[in-house]
């Protein structure tokens, strides 16, 4: 009886010390992982794009590539317990070219005048406009994540204030060089509509302008409204 009870007792020791070990790391210099229940997402990003000049005089046309850069933060702040629903505000900043046969060129009288030319082919030639903003982002966020998962569906949409704090235009060809930055008819205030979706770290984004380039002092030589609104397409990278 007595060998009996020490059987069992190291029967049940030896159970013990497997469940024990079965608990344990495999891997002794591993790490355990930590859930962060407060987590938040998607506070940085990139964007790459394509943009399209829209509402514009008669014969405009753009040519070559006018494509945008944009970058900034976005706090990311959850309003349901899931946090897969949040508001996102942010600051960033965008650089933007846009190619064009629209010439913004200046009488002697310091008045913005504004013509359409024929298409340029010729590649000594230039005519483009550059504009730089500071932009602020305010979004609503729904999102398939979890404090694991690092690979989720995303449909952001809100709207976009920016100022544009650097406008120039340039034309040159062999003969003259045209250069403005300081354009009364310029509205320097930015809105967008925009909307992005994806999953992982690639998602496509569009941006809609809410309000015209120009104010309604703005016309070509034909007396024709310049206008211009931009609608972006691109790619968009989120980081945490």
């Amino acid at each position: 009886m007595q060998r009996v009870f020490i059987l069992v007792t190291c029967l049940l020791c030896f159970n013990g010390l497997k469940a024990q070990d079965a608990n344990l790391p495999r891997d002794k210099n591993a790490i355990p992982e930590i859930v962060d229940s407060l987590y938040r997402e998607d506070q940085f990003y990139l964007g790459l794009s394509f943009n399209l000049l829209t509402n514009h005089p008669d014969q405009f046309s753009q040519n070559g590539f006018s494509g945008g850069l944009h970058l900034g933060f976005i706090r990311d702040m959850p309003i349901n317990r899931r946090r897969n629903i949040a508001i996102g505000l942010g600051l960033g900043i965008s650089t933007n070219t846009y190619n064009s046969n629209l010439v913004i060129g200046e009488t002697v009288n310091e008045k913005t005048e504004f013509e359409i030319i024929q298409q340029i082919q010729d590649n000594s030639k230039r005519n483009r406009f550059n504009t730089n903003l500071i932009e602020i982002p305010l979004q609503l966020r729904w999102r398939t994540s979890t404090a694991t998962t690092f690979n989720f569906w995303r449909v952001y949409s809100g709207i976009k204030v920016g100022y544009m704090y650097h406008f120039k235009s340039i034309f040159r060809d062999d003969f003259i060089t045209i250069q403005q930055t300081d354009i009364p008819e310029l509205d320097r205030w930015r809105y967008h509509a925009t909307l992005s979706i994806g999953n992982g770290s690639f998602n496509a984004f569009v941006n809609y302008s809410l309000n015209d380039f120009f104010n309604e002092n703005a016309t070509t030589i034909d007396g024709n409204k310049v206008d211009l609104q931009t609608i972006k397409f691109g790619v968009e990278f989120y980081f945490l």
